[in-house]
């Protein structure tokens, strides 16, 4: 009865959780902008792995041009792209009658707090040659550097312009013989001035009193600690375990996974693209812990890495309906599409198989992790999509390492030993209960 109650109250927060309006448009804002990171991978690789088979020197440099500009569009202006979509989307979450008006303040806010002095070095110079520059807007500061920015400016900005919008003594009305933009941009003129106003002031205080802006104070005190945190090993083992469990109660797994691991787990993928893009070895790039790295060793097959309980069922089940469902999941789990698996198995509550779905990606997760850090295999270096099949995504998102596919194998091949013994109690429970039903009535 406790458990129950515990389960219920577990099974409500996660609801809430999931449903939690910010929450919920940072995750619409990121499934807005993946295609752009996923080309950006797309373009790093080719520039890194392909392009060096056949150009070397002047003429590879002129080759990868293409791939540098893709870049630049994309992982470059990283802050630029998110600011205004979590504002987009927020204000359309919130029935905000203007949100594009949002999405263009949460740019324009964003901007007001970049820093007015950048340090750049001249083109062939060296770190002791660099510069202070006045009035530039860097890539650094544009992208990665400044997501998290990107992301709180987003947030903030957007709900302090539609409180500062509610007043009605604030809204212009031009009455209704005007065009219907013409009157939306006027109706939020002045929250508008007064919100850009109020953050450039704040910009202002931080630059002349204490020579900084907010840009370094939210990359120093919030996503930093924050990405030293969850992306730690243990750390995104934790969430993603909490995230793989709530999914066995019917709740997907990135209300948990895609609020608290991915945003910050995005930004160590794109530092180690920009690494690798600026010619460092797939094996000397930053990070380790990446949102490619977490589903390319942890979700071989989808959440629970269920292509291993589809070769132990094909393979070692006995109960015919199991067979099917694994039959039928099979095409979908080659590119980790296994929701016929999940609730056809089923994996949703059912205790004997609860147990390895959540267990089997942790230690994916924790032994690729310790397989990278001996150097035995490289790092993630380029975003590919989530359906890239096994082994293809390991190669492919390692620069082309075939170490990654071997360990891919071995995580596959431990699963399927793993699944085994839990899929045989499955079985029986599943043959007990028919008994049971067919007993009762005869």
């Amino acid at each position: 009865m406790e458990n129950s109650k515990f389960l219920d109250k577990f099974t409500m927060f996660a609801a809430k959780l999931g449903s939690q309006i910010h929450l919920r448009s940072l995750r619409d804002a990121f499934a807005i902008l993946m295609p752009m990171f996923i080309l950006a991978g797309i373009a790093v690789l080719i520039n890194n792995v392909v392009l060096p088979w056949f150009w070397e020197g002047d003429a590879l440099w002129s080759a990868q041009y293409w791939g540098r500009m893709i870049t630049n569009g994309t992982l470059n202006i990283t802050s630029l792209l998110v600011a205004p979509m979590i504002a987009y989307f927020l204000a359309k979450n919130k029935q905000f009658k203007n949100p594009i008006a949002a999405a263009a303040v949460g740019i324009c806010v964003l901007v007001v707090l970049m820093p007015f002095y950048s340090t750049v070095t001249p083109v062939g110079g060296t770190a002791d040659e660099a510069i202070r520059a006045m009035g530039l807007m860097t890539f650094p500061n544009l992208g990665t550097h400044g997501m998290f920015a990107g992301i709180i400016v987003g947030l903030i900005a957007t709900e302090l312009f539609m409180k500062v919008s509610s007043i009605k003594q604030l809204e212009i009305n031009l009455g209704d013989d005007i065009p219907p933009a013409v009157g939306q941009s006027f109706g939020v003129l002045l929250p508008v001035m007064i919100v850009m106003s109020l953050f450039a002031l704040v910009s202002m205080l931080l630059h002349t009193i204490f020579d900084t802006n907010i840009l370094t104070l939210i990359t120093n005190w919030i996503q930093e600690p924050l990405r030293g945190i969850n992306t730690s090993i243990w750390g995104a083992a934790l969430i993603y375990t909490i995230g793989n469990f709530i999914f066995t109660i019917g709740i997907h797994q990135t209300i948990i996974n895609g609020v608290l691991l991915m945003p910050v787990a995005l930004i160590n993928m794109n530092e180690n693209m920009l690494a690798f893009d600026a010619g460092y070895a797939p094996s000397e790039v930053p990070y380790i812990i990446t949102n490619v790295f977490i589903p390319t060793f942890g979700m071989i097959g989808g959440t629970g890495s269920t292509i291993a309980l589809i070769i132990a069922t094909l393979l070692f089940g006995k109960l015919k309906s199991a067979k099917s469902v694994a039959k039928l999941g099979t095409a979908p789990g080659i590119f980790n599409i296994n929701e016929p698996i999940i609730f056809g198995y089923p994996i949703v509550f059912n205790l004997p198989m609860m147990i390895p779905f959540v267990l089997l990606p942790t230690l994916g997760l924790i032994f690729a992790y310790f397989v990278t850090a001996a150097g035995w295999m490289n790092r993630t270096v380029a975003l590919i999509p989530w359906t890239t099949p096994p082994f293809l995504s390991g190669f492919l998102a390692t620069g082309g390492d075939w170490r990654a596919v071997v360990v891919q194998a071995i995580i596959i091949i431990g699963g399927v030993f793993l699944y085994l013994p839990f899929m045989r109690i499955s079985e029986k429970t599943a043959l007990k209960v028919m008994e049971m039903e067919k007993a009762a009535t005869e």
